[in-house]
């Protein structure tokens, strides 16, 4: 039995197993450790476990609600669940993404140097192993790009509102999947709507009573950015090697892979907003990664055939 793409079902089994032994290898050096707004979220899974009282949370975080629910919903100690997930996270990315590749037609080769991709990176070595919503936020929407390469509007808005509900952010995929006229007019307004529905429900039911927040623009926050060099430090790493094979491919890409431009520049406006309010790191470009990588993949992988010719 052959499953789409160009890899029969034992070599994906192969695949996704290598894939996940390396994604472990890369995240057991600070497994489940808490950093910074990490720990807010642990502070989320716990306090949905009882374990803590709802005085421990700080907004925003426990807005961010789906993931720290999984984490808390699988059975034991509630770091190593919540890292546990984000293992498998990765792991399902690195397995979306190779088969991304292929849906546009690339080699084998391609959809393994995919994986890799976003696998060996510096945020998976570095954000990844942290008790963050990122790892489940990046798998669904690398889920999204494998549904809208491989022409399923229905679980592309699926992916849409499960991302919505990992972080409120990602409501802009199924901004894109409506207004490139991928979905229809009806069920894309329906997928909106849910995931508006979550968020009310979460902000307002599930966890009330949370301090305020605004995110203002100030021209201070950005000076302030520029001088932060282990900031600036993140987000070089985490561009590394990624960023430039991208850009590189984007040249001569794939026609299939032309609507991941303009959902790319779509997703560049929160970190951008982010980056007037608040510190950015590296997290905001790996957050990027499943538009970025088939474009890397495929150049990598054209790149590395000219050589061996």
């Amino acid at each position: 039995m052959t499953i789409p793409g160009k890899l029969s079902s034992k070599q994906w089994v192969a695949l996704a197993g290598g894939f996940a032994l390396l994604a472990l290898l890369v995240m057991m050096w600070r497994w489940g450790g808490t950093v910074e707004d990490s720990q807010a979220y642990f502070d989320t899974a716990r306090y949905l476990r009882g374990e803590v009282p709802a005085s421990e949370l700080r907004a925003p975080f426990p807005y961010r609600l789906l993931a720290p629910a999984v984490a808390a919903a699988i059975p034991g100690d509630t770091r190593q669940s919540f890292a546990l997930l984000n293992w498998l996270c990765i792991s399902a990315t690195a397995v979306m993404a190779a088969l991304s590749v292929l849906r546009v037609g690339a080699s084998r080769q391609a959809a393994v140097l995919a994986g890799l991709l976003m696998i060996l990176s510096v945020p998976t070595f570095w954000y990844a192993p942290y008790l963050l919503t990122d790892p489940a936020s990046i798998c669904a929407r690398a889920a999204f790009v494998l549904a809208v390469l491989s022409g399923q509007p229905w679980l592309a808005a699926l992916a849409g509102v499960t991302a919505s509900a990992v972080r409120e952010e990602n409501i802009l995929l199924l901004v894109w999947l409506l207004a490139m006229r991928r979905i229809s007019l009806p069920a894309g307004l329906a997928a909106l709507a849910l995931a508006g529905v979550w968020m009310v429900v979460v902000r307002w039911w599930l966890i009330p009573g949370l301090p305020s927040y605004v995110w203002a623009p100030s021209i201070q926050t950005v000076i302030t950015a520029l001088k932060d060099v282990r900031s600036l430090a993140s987000l070089a790493t985490a561009a590394g090697l990624v960023l430039p094979l991208a850009l590189l491919g984007m040249r001569q890409s794939a026609p299939a892979l032309q609507p991941l431009k303009s959902l790319l520049l779509l997703m560049l406006l929160p970190p951008l907003y982010a980056a007037l309010c608040v510190r950015v790191d590296g997290r905001a470009i790996w957050g990027l990664y499943p538009m970025l990588v088939p474009f890397a993949a495929l150049y990598g992988a054209a790149w590395l055939a000219r050589r061996r010719a």
